[in-house]
């Protein structure tokens, strides 16, 4: 199957119904341990980065996941392929802003691929951008297309929420329609991951 914009949208919700219950109780667990140093980079690196290449694979998601130690040896690795990508991306977005988004969906995937094939940060940049290389129109177009379907639920069950009038009521579907977010940023870049990352996995 090829790698289309209606298509990442379908397999980024199929993939999120699956692992929102998973999803809701890694986000807890990442929310509770968050403020704890050390801890909070494997938990962080594991929610955002190590768990797509999991849903890459068609893989539930195990929450406690998060807390397996393998993944804070990346820390140095971490803050190095951040800081790299912070300095190239922070200047390009000052030139009418298109550069820097360019830049940033090309090395959308460097963190997973650095993670999953044990590779350098800057490797890890190179590869990323090869990967997406004349897919970048089809990356954004499916993380727009997601972001309008997810703002069109926040506002309809907002409104709902609202009429009821009911604070509780307000904060847990404002608390649920975030976690779906999340959930939808994660199997995101699990799915652009399966077409374009693993491909190219040894």
């Amino acid at each position: 199957m090829q790698f289309e914009i209606m298509t990442v949208v379908k397999e980024t919700f199929m993939a999120s119904l699956k692992n929102i219950p998973s999803f809701l109780g890694a986000a807890i667990l990442w929310l509770l341990t968050c403020w704890i140093p050390y801890i909070n980079v494997g938990t962080t690196i594991c929610l955002f980065y190590a768990i797509p290449i999991e849903i890459s694979k068609g893989e539930i998601v195990n929450p406690l996941s998060i807390f397996d130690g393998k993944y804070r040896k990346y820390m140095g690795e971490f803050f190095n392929i951040i800081g790299m990508m912070a300095v190239s991306i922070i200047p390009a977005m000052m030139f009418m802003l298109v550069p820097g988004i360019i830049i940033s969906i090309g090395w959308c995937l460097a963190i997973c691929l650095m993670i999953d094939k044990e590779i350098n940060p800057a490797e890890a940049m190179t590869l990323s951008t090869k990967c997406t290389y004349g897919h970048k129109w089809s990356i954004f177009g499916s993380a727009v297309l997601i972001g309008i379907i997810w703002l069109v639920a926040f506002i309809i069950l907002g409104g709902i929420a609202q009429a009821i009038g009911v604070g509780f009521i307000s904060f847990l579907v404002f608390f649920v329609l975030i976690a779906v977010l999340l959930t939808l940023n994660i199997c995101f870049t699990g799915i652009v991951y399966r077409y374009l990352g693993r491909p190219t996995a040894v």
